[in-house]
Parts: C-alpha cells; sequence; structure tokens
C-alpha cells in the first residue's frame, strides 16, 4: 500500500539559475533551460552567487514521504521546479540520493531520517540535477556516484542499459533512456517483487510530459517511453525530475479535450499546486491514460497530429508542445 504525507511548508519559490562551467543563464521557459548563454557580469555573478546561492534551499512545494511495504521515498524540493528523492531501505536504512542539486537540503534529511547515505543516482550531466554531486562528495565520504555520462561531476560508477546493484535490500535496475541527453539513465527500484516498484525518470519521462529531445530524436524518445519505460509493471510509481504537471496536463488537454483522465488529473493538480504540494508520484498506468507521449497510438492523438506513424506522432507532439503557451 503506497502512503504518502507531507513534511513541512516551506514554500518559499526562488528564481532558478542554471550554470553551464562559467556561463549562467535564466531559463526562457519552464521546460527548455538554455544551457549556453553569454558570460555574465561581476556584478550578476556577485548576486548569484551571494543571493541566489543561499535560495537554493528554499522550497517550491511541502515536502512528502511516500512510503511503501520496503522502501521509503522522501520527496525534497530544489531551485525553482526540481526535485531530489532519498529513497531509504527500510529493512537496513540505507539510502541513495536521486539529483542532489541541493546537496546541504539532503544532509539535513540523511540526518532527520536517520539513514545511512552510500548512492547517488544521477539521471544525466545537466546542472540542475548533477550540480550538487561534487560537493556533497565532499560533505560525506565513501559515496558511489553512479550516471550513464562522464560530464556528470565526481562520477566513480558508469552504469549503462540492464545494469543492477544493490541499496541495502532494494535492487536498482538502470535503463538508458538517451534523447534529452545523450547519456540519460533512468532508475528502476523494486523490493519485495508482489509490492509496487518505482522509477526516477529525470528528465525523461513527466507527469503527462516528455523531456526536450536536446541531443536526441524522436525515434529515440520512442524507445525510451515506448518500448522501455512503457513494459515496465502499470503499478509502478513514477517520480520525475520536475514539477511541470500543470502545464503538461494544459497542453495534453489540448491535443485530447475529451479525455476524461486528463481533464481530472488536471483539475486535481491545479488544486495540489495552489496549496504548494507536489504533483507527484503518478503510476506508468495513469501515464498511459493521459500522457500524450505514451499514447502516440492512440486514434485521437494520431488524428490531431495528422500522422499514423508513432514516431513521427512523437516528433510533431514535442514540436507542438515546444511552442505551446498555456491558458492562464
Amino acid at each position: 500500500m503506497l502512503t504518502v504525507r507531507r513534511l513541512n511548508s516551506n514554500l518559499t519559490v526562488v528564481s532558478r539559475f542554471i550554470r553551464t562551467g562559467s556561463t549562467f543563464t535564466q531559463p526562457s521557459d519552464q521546460q527548455s533551460p538554455n544551457f549556453g548563454g553569454s558570460r555574465p557580469s561581476l556584478a550578476r555573478l556577485h548576486h548569484i552567487q551571494t543571493v541566489l546561492r543561499p535560495q537554493l534551499r528554499l522550497c517550491h512545494s511541502a515536502s512528502t514521504v511516500t512510503s511503501l511495504p520496503d522502501m521509503k521515498i522522501t520527496l525534497l524540493s530544489a531551485l525553482e521546479d526540481n526535485y531530489m528523492y532519498l529513497l531509504t531501505d527500510e529493512a537496513t536504512k540505507e539510502a541513495a540520493i536521486v539529483d542532489p542539486v541541493d546537496p546541504e537540503k539532503v544532509l539535513k534529511a540523511v540526518q532527520e531520517e536517520g539513514v545511512n547515505l552510500t548512492t547517488v543516482l544521477t539521471t544525466h550531466h545537466h546542472w540542475d540535477h548533477a550540480g550538487g554531486n561534487e560537493k556533497l562528495v565532499k560533505l560525506t565520504s565513501g559515496l558511489t556516484v553512479c550516471g550513464g555520462d562522464d560530464r556528470i561531476g565526481a562520477l566513480n560508477k558508469k552504469v549503462g542499459h540492464g545494469d543492477e546493484f544493490k541499496v541495502g535490500n532494494l535492487q536498482v535496475r538502470c535503463l538508458f533512456t538517451p534523447c534529452h541527453t545523450t547519456g540519460h539513465i533512468c532508475y528502476f527500484v523494486q523490493g519485495d517483487p508482489s509490492e509496487a516498484p518505482v522509477v526516477f525518470t529525470g528528465d525523461t519521462l513527466f507527469l503527462s510530459g516528455c523531456g526536450r529531445f536536446f541531443e536526441g530524436t524522436p525515434d529515440q524518445m520512442y524507445a525510451a517511453l515506448i518500448e522501455k519505460l512503457s513494459k515496465l509493471p502499470d503499478n509502478t510509481n513514477v517520480f520525475c525530475g520536475h514539477e511541470y504537471s500543470v502545464s503538461s496536463l494544459s497542453f495534453a488537454l489540448s491535443v485530447e479535450p475529451d479525455n476524461v483522465s486528463i481533464q481530472k488529473k488536471l483539475e486535481w493538480a491545479k488544486d495540489q499546486r495552489a496549496k504548494k504540494l507536489p504533483t507527484i508520484p503518478s503510476t506508468l498506468a495513469e501515464e498511459k491514460a493521459y500522457n500524450p507521449f505514451m499514447r502516440v497510438g492512440a486514434k485521437s492523438i494520431q488524428d490531431h497530429v495528422g500522422s499514423t506513424e508513432p514516431i513521427e506522432v512523437m516528433g510533431r507532439l514535442r514540436k507542438e508542445k515546444d511552442n505551446f503557451k498555456p491558458k492562464k
């Protein structure tokens, strides 16, 4: 049985800035951070370091705990809309952290939960996911830092599709899902086979959405979503990298205006966000009902984009979403 409980209500929203090397830029839209940008002025750098950096620990959403019989997932908000996840094996209290962009917040949660942090699960190299790795490794000795891309900071365990390892008694299986980035990995986690598993999808699969194709193609996203993730059990709990649900569901409704599953989920998501509560997790069964990128074989989706070829549908949907502006 899955239960979710709220931990806190520190709900201040701060501006998110993305860093790559020595360049900074503010994202131009919610789902397409610009990882390039021109070199900032010294004044801008000072503002980022002295004003924005301390604010990374403030919350856009209340922290929640999802409890399953053999594992616990503590959701930790970061930046403007990112999520980090503290995964704990209940039997051994061994833990892993997914995409720890805010190391201090992670370590506070580790202390509060009384767990033994041994592993970092990095979905991809973008700063808003992997940017805290190096500092976390300095603050916590002996961490195993997993990922599928050499661009990931502090990486010491490179993984590929099908690789498996354990966090306590929990079995972790790596799913190679290139498209958003060439080295993107999703992490499928299972304890007791009779219980619902979980998957951490980073920027590949969002609630009712998917990541931009920054370093990939429609056929790669089709392979990731349809040939890999959709083959997992329908009761798999999906923990994605960002709080994009209202925007994503609004787009889904524009594609399938008569889809009751989308209508109900959007109403619920708006209510959650009005309370600054997260909309995560979903399940794969739910995604198949209301996520257009998981429904590229549906006639209603194909009629909307004007193609019956699923990979072509995937590409046309992503292009349409890239230009979508939700109604206010």
